[in-house]
């Protein structure tokens, strides 16, 4: 048995287990808007953040909207509530949204086969292919592993087309069994959104504006191509180098569409984002004309366990914890949270709903900021769940570093900083034409007295082969794209080529870097 049949009409059982954990609702008393002053303030003074915006929710009405900093380190332009940020995963919950709209028009229908709309659409195994609904696209739960098949999404810019996704998916080899646990996965949301585009009968990015950004008066968000100086007030990313905030990544005059969109591409601004947060707190009329309650219910609904941490449970005294469609729940303190967050180079994000208080938060970050987004969020929702918790930010980053330091011991990165670069004679067994069978061609060739590693379809996969102790490397000439690669040759069997294995030197390192599930097999001599 491949894995147990998930319905929206079969969550009964699961549904029963989550209300078990709710034991007290959400609470929360008035709080003065110097708080969330001084909260934010810690939190950028703390990790040195280059901009934010945050608004908060209570009761349905937006109490506070609070800004710091630069849409670029140095500009002066500040950080506006109208400031276009990257929103990166919180873009799941609006492509959901955009599939229950057409389930309510009629157009899909949630266990349609996903080869009804798309025909050439294969998983590596064929019983999953057969067997995959529009709804299983959407769980993280498929087979595929853990950011399976992310290479063909970032580094951005990439050649990848959405027709490559929905035609690689066939070669990458599951992680586990389909429906059988939670393993995050972008791919098959780009796939949704294909999906999407069939059903309605128009590009993802054109449904998307017309069904979401222009019923719901989200006027700012941007999704496809688009004119950064006409929209104007545009957030760029930045890393943390030296101790000073760098620009990385940053736009040009025109911002091109992407092929990420469905799973996370669009950009909003804060006011955009407290209008879709108010959308799901305390729909009006209208919004629910928009969407149904039905289909609302659908979504935000648990559809897969997701393993609950132990610093969850330890912070945040969560029992259960689940994804819905394009949303993660979670109980908290006794009450019950409806979430997203969002990580995209440089770029933080994370969308908060406490349903049964109709209240939440969201900010939006254009640094570097794991650490920061945790704690931020932390504080925020204790206001909310834990109204008596005198923990403020600098114990909850406190607590972090530990947790941060802990995890480096268990899987610290080797020192890569003695390694050097390899001559091309001393690598001349193993240049030439390779191809992996979704990444595509890669060159591993000489160049100006190295070897030098270069995918056709992603230029920022492209970097040096460098040799450390008896082990080689990638170091990517970008530096802006981490972690670094281990890449290990294998010989030629007998009547058969030479191949190519890759790893993260990192093991701590972005899951969307899937070094891991690629296998070049050579094709012939560099050019």
């Amino acid at each position: 048995m491949r894995g147990i049949r998930r319905t929206p009409g079969s969550l009964c059982g699961l549904a029963l287990l989550v209300a078990a954990t709710l034991v007290v609702p959400a609470r929360t008393a008035a709080r003065p808007t110097g708080d969330y002053d001084r909260i934010l303030d810690a939190v950028v003074a703390r990790y040195h953040l280059p901009g934010i915006a945050l608004g908060v929710i209570e009761h349905g009405k937006v109490v506070y909207v609070g800004t710091r900093g630069e849409t670029v380190a140095g500009s002066g332009h500040r950080i506006t509530p109208r400031t276009l940020f990257k929103i990166a995963s919180n873009s799941k919950a609006m492509t959901t949204a955009l599939l229950g709209r057409l389930v309510d028009q009629g157009k899909l229908h949630w266990d349609d086969p996903v080869t009804k709309y798309l025909p050439d659409f294969r998983m590596h195994d064929p019983w999953v292919t057969s067997n995959m609904r529009v709804a299983d696209l959407l769980t993280h739960s498929s087979g595929l592993p853990e950011g399976g098949g992310d290479l063909m999404l970032w580094p951005e810019p990439n050649a990848y087309t959405r027709a490559d996704i929905v035609h690689g998916l066939r070669y990458i080899k599951p992680g586990y069994s389909f429906r059988s646990k939670y393993e995050y996965d972008n791919l098959l949301y780009v796939v949704a959104g294909q999906v999407a585009a069939a059903a309605g009968g128009a590009p993802y990015e054109t449904l998307m504006h017309r069904e979401v950004f222009q019923p719901l008066g989200l006027d700012r968000c941007q999704v496809g191509r688009w004119n950064r100086d006409a929209v104007g007030d545009v957030a760029e990313p930045h890393d943390r180098r030296d101790g000073r905030n760098v620009p990385m990544r940053e736009d040009g005059p025109v911002i091109p569409a992407i092929t990420s969109a469905p799973a996370g591409g669009i950009r909003c601004d804060l006011d955009d984002m407290l209008t879709w947060a108010r959308n799901w707190l305390v729909p009006t009329p209208a919004q629910l004309q928009w969407l149904s309650a039905a289909q609302r219910h659908v979504l935000q609904s648990p559809h897969m366990l997701i393993p609950v941490s132990a610093q969850r449970r330890d912070w945040d005294h969560s029992h259960i914890m689940a994804y819905g469609y394009g949303w993660r729940m979670t109980d908290v303190d006794g009450s019950w949270t409806v979430w997203h967050t969002g990580t995209l180079g440089g770029m933080y994000s994370e969308l908060m709903l406490l349903p049964d208080a109709q209240s939440g938060f969201v900010f939006l970050i254009n640094g570097e900021a794991e650490d920061a987004r945790t704690v931020l969020g932390e504080v925020l929702l204790k206001h909310f769940t834990a109204p008596g918790d005198t923990h403020g930010v600098a114990w909850y980053a406190d607590a972090q570093d530990r947790v941060d330091r802990q995890a480096a011991k268990r899987a610290a990165a080797p020192d890569t900083s003695g390694a050097l670069p390899i001559a091309p004679a001393a690598l001349a067994g193993w240049t030439g034409r390779y191809r992996d069978p979704w990444l595509g061609e890669l060159l591993l060739c000489p160049r100006h007295g190295r070897v030098h590693f270069a995918v056709a379809k992603s230029p920022k996969l492209a970097g040096d082969v460098m040799r450390l102790g008896q082990r080689y490397l990638v170091r990517w000439d970008d530096r802006s794209v981490a972690p670094d690669a281990w890449l290990d040759p294998h010989p030629a069997a007998p009547g058969q080529p030479a191949t190519l294995t890759m790893a993260k030197v990192d093991p701590l390192g972005d899951f969307s870097s899937d070094y891991e599930d690629l296998h070049f097999t050579r094709t012939g001599d560099c050019p």
